[in-house]
């Protein structure tokens, strides 16, 4: 069989179809909200039984994000020299706008998220980093609660210590 130019017009024609199946590497992805079943990738801990900023990363080629109980344990995964997977997206709470005690929803890119490191509020690992959308909201936050007001570049593997998580868990 020849092809012809028809043929390989209808082929091209085609190939948006065929790479419309499975996740798409370039697909923005959307953050999902996790319920009482959820648990966290790293340590099996319930995200709706710790207050606290939640965190999740979508991966190229899986469907489903990880979940996070905490964002030490997002950046701590992230900031891994061996840390490979290619990720499409990053995603923490606005704590200016959820329920610090019951975090649900709000839900704000974590590269783009402001946080506050040091404050006297708790989350799921004990010390954690606030995440915030504004700049303005964590400088507000980090005068109440106190702590250091960092960008996403800003945050060290040496900040994100997951060594004593278990040691804050006052529900163990």
């Amino acid at each position: 069989m020849t092809l012809t130019r028809r043929h390989c017009l209808a082929c091209a024609a085609a190939l948006p179809l065929f790479a419309a199946c499975g996740v798409k590497h370039g697909a923005a992805a959307l953050p999902l909200d996790f319920d009482r079943s959820t648990s966290c990738e790293l340590d099996g801990m319930l995200l709706a039984d710790y207050p606290g900023p939640k965190a999740q990363i979508h991966y190229t080629n899986l469907a489903k994000p990880h979940f996070f109980c905490d964002t030490v344990e997002m950046f701590a995964l992230l900031l891994q020299p061996e840390q490979v997977r290619q990720v499409r997206a990053v995603f923490t709470q606005d704590m200016a706008r959820a329920d610090w005690d019951l975090p649900r929803g709000y839900w704000i890119d974590a590269r783009q998220a402001i946080y506050v490191r040091g404050s006297r509020r708790r989350g799921a690992m004990g010390p954690t980093l606030a995440s915030f959308l504004s700049t303005d909201d964590a400088h507000h936050f980090a005068r109440q609660w106190g702590g250091e007001v960092l960008a996403y570049a800003a945050v060290t593997p040496a900040m994100v210590d997951l060594s004593g998580g278990a040691l804050h868990d006052n529900r163990m």
